[in-house]
């Protein structure tokens, strides 16, 4: 049965790459995850996130960030985090050229809202963004709305299938005030209670920035979730993964 569902998440992501790279393949870039999150209560968690990107397909890699933080669950449908990490951009052109564009160190506290409208699960995600990078202090404020559709043959308590579509938007309290858009289409497989993977394609637009540049990405994403011994209860409403 695992060896059934592996086939079709390859399946899936051999079918989104062969067609992305065809139609664009000198701006394709990576997009890669591997988020770990613990459990501690029903509603208190821990977690920890590495990210690695390039700006051609496993090829010029520009920018790698981690971060962890904290989340607590203050109602079934919403969600507090508080987050940090180190966010490193490097000059186009080749693996990692110096000099840097940005080297930053990030605080963000967020909230997320989940709504259920039939099978569907609906996102709204707020978060703020303290920034100490190479060129000063900044603030950003980021809102991303998001749709899911969880399908599959149900099996201890979860359905294995997610599609999902969201939208990111990104603000200063400077002009231009508007930074970038960032758009993503994703399907998820659930191999268990604790872990899950991701393949999709992001689109992301930049509004006169030059850190943590991109264009068009492959998403690949792994994430374990690794509970207590005593929460045996799995998130009714999965969220959204991207970053």
């Amino acid at each position: 049965m695992i060896r059934k569902h592996l086939s079709l998440f390859v399946t899936v992501a051999v079918f989104l790459w062969s067609n992305l790279t065809m139609a664009q393949t000198n701006d394709l870039g990576s997009w890669n995850t591997l988020h770990i999150k613990y459990s501690y209560t029903d509603k208190t968690s821990l977690f920890g996130e590495a990210q690695l990107r390039s700006l051609k397909f496993y090829n010029n890699f520009h920018y790698y960030e981690y971060k962890g933080g904290l989340n607590y669950k203050v109602h079934k449908n919403a969600k507090l985090t508080m987050g940090a990490g180190s966010y490193q951009t490097y000059k186009e052109g080749g693996d990692f050229i110096r000099p840097k564009n940005n080297d930053e160190f990030r605080i963000w506290p967020q909230i997320i809202l989940f709504q259920s409208v039939g099978d569907l699960k609906i996102e709204q995600r707020y978060r703020a963004e303290l920034r100490w990078t190479s060129n000063g202090y900044r603030n950003r404020f980021r809102y991303r709305l998001g749709v899911s559709y969880p399908f599959g043959k149900e099996r201890n308590d979860y359905k294995p299938y997610q599609l999902s579509i969201s939208n990111e938007l990104f603000f200063t309290d400077n002009e231009p005030y508007f930074e970038r858009n960032r758009l993503l289409f994703a399907f998820n497989y659930k191999q268990s209670k604790s872990t899950t993977f991701q393949v999709g394609y992001l689109r992301q637009f930049d509004y006169k920035i030059n850190d943590e540049t991109g264009r068009n990405f492959l998403v690949i994403g792994i994430y374990f979730d690794i509970l207590r011994k005593r929460i045996s209860e799995v998130e009714n409403t999965p969220e959204i993964r991207d970053n």
